[in-house]
């Protein structure tokens, strides 16, 4: 048992860890820190204001963001790989909330008016968006 832990605690494991972990966690604030920028609406002014709406929204696109971006650490074979097709899944996901704003119009100020059927939908899109292309980002045998 002591071997076996030894083994999984490698140095090269642990290091490799601590990179992908760090790396996850700042694509992750990266992401956050676009898409709110990105986005009409001011989700951080209206989720302090208890606009449960712009909560919904923020978190079902930060989830469909997150979902992608945790295949991709499980299968990247590098951290440029893993880096690349995060920055894929940030922009896939940016591209979602701004099509669903093609068919929910005035999206950004139903969400500020705390419109909680546009946010559900919003995340749900979000959410479907990120596990498909979380399957799309499984390597390919051929």
């Amino acid at each position: 048992m002591l071997e076996a832990l030894k083994m999984s605690l490698n140095a090269t494991a642990v290091v490799g860890f601590i990179l992908y972990l760090l790396g996850a966690a700042v694509l992750f604030c990266l992401f956050q820190f676009i898409y709110t920028r990105a986005t009409p609406h001011k989700e951080f002014v209206l989720i302090r204001e208890g606009n449960v709406a712009a909560s919904v929204a923020l978190s079902g696109a930060l989830i469909g963001f997150a979902i992608p971006a945790s295949n991709v650490i499980a299968y990247s074979i590098s951290l440029l790989d893993f880096f690349v097709w995060t920055v894929i899944a940030a922009v896939v996901q940016l591209s979602a909330f701004f099509i669903v704003g093609l068919i929910l119009k005035g999206l950004p100020d139903r969400i500020q008016r705390g419109d909680l059927a546009a946010a559900i939908y919003t995340a749900a899109v979000a959410i479907s968006v990120g596990l498909l292309n979380a399957a799309c980002m499984t390597p390919a045998t051929a």
